[in-house]
């Protein structure tokens, strides 16, 4: 091993190590991709969605070989490309524990992880696997990170639950792929929805609205970020408390309403 694979401590600021970019939304995924597969669990499962199948290959990209989207092995490409300019002895040292892998994220038994579409990535260092959760990183990913935030991967050390050794294709990345026809031709997402928060999301969105809730019920959600079937369920709670439209999904309305509820507990 080397220095790259010491941890260093991440502060309260990795919520912003991203900068604008977010990780691909359920929904999006969902509405541009498809299902993967009809069944998922805590284990790899192979992807059975013909049309998504048909949109993934194996391919050098770099360091190592990889099987996943192709528009995001491309990615991948130029991202390690630019890594090997930038951190030879980095690049040198990479591997990963996978791109494609048809599960839940884990801990979770309703959202779906991004790598089973074959949009994300786990890289290790010498072999070594950062920890997931430990609020700490490994040295050199700590010094590639820009690289991919540059290509507009989402760096997963931002998470709730952090998760270093995780990089993702990011919603508007996913989006100009779909724009640009390169992902099966499905129908483009609706615009303007309002739909801002729903089943299968996470991040620090969640976390918030996860605590939001717990004030205004008086109940206890767990601050995951991951919504999930208690999330929903008291979204729906909260909605039907309030005349709003029962339908699970934070909009503008319900926010609103969410956060002008927080302020009168004062």
């Amino acid at each position: 091993m080397s220095e790259w694979t010491e941890e260093v401590a991440l502060d309260g600021s990795r919520v912003n190590l991203n900068g604008a970019l977010r990780g691909a939304r359920h929904v999006t995924m969902l509405q541009v991709l498809g299902n993967p597969r009809g069944d998922f669990s805590q284990r790899c499962q192979p992807v059975t969605n013909e049309t998504l199948r048909s949109l993934i290959s194996t391919e050098d990209v770099g360091p190592f070989r990889a099987t996943g989207l192709r528009p995001a092995l491309r990615t991948l490409r130029a991202i390690f490309a630019e890594v090997k300019v930038a951190e030879p002895d980095i690049h040198d040292r990479l591997g990963t524990a996978g791109v494609l892998c048809a599960r839940f994220v884990r801990g979770s038994t309703s959202s779906i992880s991004n790598h089973s579409w074959g949009t994300a990535i786990d890289l290790t260092i010498d072999g070594v696997l950062d920890t997931r959760g430990d609020v700490a990183a490994q040295k050199g990913l700590l010094r590639i990170h820009k690289h991919f935030n540059n290509h507009r991967f989402y760096w997963g050390a931002a998470f709730p639950v952090e998760d270093a050794m995780h990089f993702e294709a990011s919603n508007d990345l996913i989006l100009e792929w779909q724009a640009n026809g390169e992902l099966g031709g499905r129908t483009p997402p609706v615009e303007g929805t309002g739909s801002l928060l729903e089943f299968g999301d996470r991040g620090a969105e969640v976390v918030a609205l996860q605590v939001m809730l717990s004030q205004v019920l008086r109940i206890r959600i767990a601050p995951d970020g991951i919504f999930g079937p208690v999330t929903h369920a008291s979204v729906l709670d909260f909605q039907a408390r309030n005349g709003l439209a029962a339908d699970g999904i934070v909009g503008r309305k319900t926010l609103a309403a969410l956060r002008e509820a927080v302020q009168a507990l004062g």
